[in-house]
């Protein structure tokens, strides 16, 4: 890959010793497993080549029979980001390709929005990440410390991510938490695209103390200087599966062929 095209390929990191839904990857949902569902979207996006990264032969054996490309990686991993490196190691990726990483409990995602953080990064040359997000409309997302917000620059590049309510409206909040103007709050959409070269020296670096801090894996290129590109999404980005509630939520969509209601609960 050079920079003269805009080839990219997607990565779904499957983990199976989820904490919180152990053998996540392998749930079935309508019939396939969840990783099949999540592998079948990146195969419409216009990425030129899609890899599901594993730790486990169960996952494997489960994806035989789609044909998909199937890479074994360490199950030592603490990161899909980490796992993601390791694919660009074993495939021996120039430094400048470019790899999204797909996450493999979103079966809903679309793939309009994986096409969308390539493009960003292919557009901003001396980014080394790009990512999404999308407006917050309501408190209770603005103050919850598991949705992650963003502010930007005037280029498009993150200023910096928290759990915490940023920006702070000094005047409106003293006062009563409120928003005034939804367009000044944004919810990061956990979706990345990646420079290989960039992933191999991530890799080496210690966490650092924002990132302790926040636990958010991205503070840690901000704090090596490295630019982020956040792209505001073109569709709604769709809640992906952590607990067994959400997994009960999904099946019923899925099964009953409703893909597109309830995208842009989260």
């Amino acid at each position: 890959m050079t920079h003269t095209d805009r080839t990219f390929i997607a990565v779904i990191p499957a983990r199976h010793a989820s904490t919180r839904l152990p053998g996540k990857p392998l749930a079935e949902i309508a019939g396939e497993p969840m990783v099949a569902h999540v592998w079948h979207r990146a195969r419409e996006s216009a990425a030129s080549r899609v890899v599901v990264a594993c730790d486990d032969v169960r996952i494997r054996e489960a994806l035989a029979p789609y044909g998909a490309e199937v890479v074994m990686t360490s199950p030592a991993h603490p990161s899909g980001t980490d796992r993601l490196a390791e694919v660009a190691e074993q495939l021996a990726l120039a430094d400048d390709a470019v790899l999204v990483n797909v996450q493999g409990d979103e079966p809903l995602i679309p793939p309009a929005l994986i096409d969308q953080v390539a493009a960003r990064l292919f557009e901003d040359r001396d980014a080394s990440i790009a990512t999404l997000a999308e407006p917050i409309s309501d408190v209770q997302t603005l103050f919850n410390p598991n949705v992650v917000k963003v502010v930007r620059a005037l280029s498009g590049r993150a200023l910096y991510f928290s759990r915490a309510p940023i920006p702070w409206d000094r005047e409106a909040f003293a006062k009563r938490p409120e928003l005034l103007d939804t367009d000044a709050w944004l919810r990061h959409v956990g979706l990345y695209a990646y420079r290989a070269g960039f992933l191999a020296e991530y890799c080496g670096w210690e966490p650092s103390p924002l990132e302790q801090l926040e636990q958010l894996e991205q503070l840690r290129a901000l704090h090596h200087g490295h630019a982020i590109q956040v792209a505001l999404s073109l569709a709604p980005h769709p809640a992906g599966v952590d607990t067994p509630e959400d997994l009960a939520r999904v099946r019923a969509l899925l099964t009953a062929g409703g893909e597109d209601e309830g995208e842009a609960d989260q």
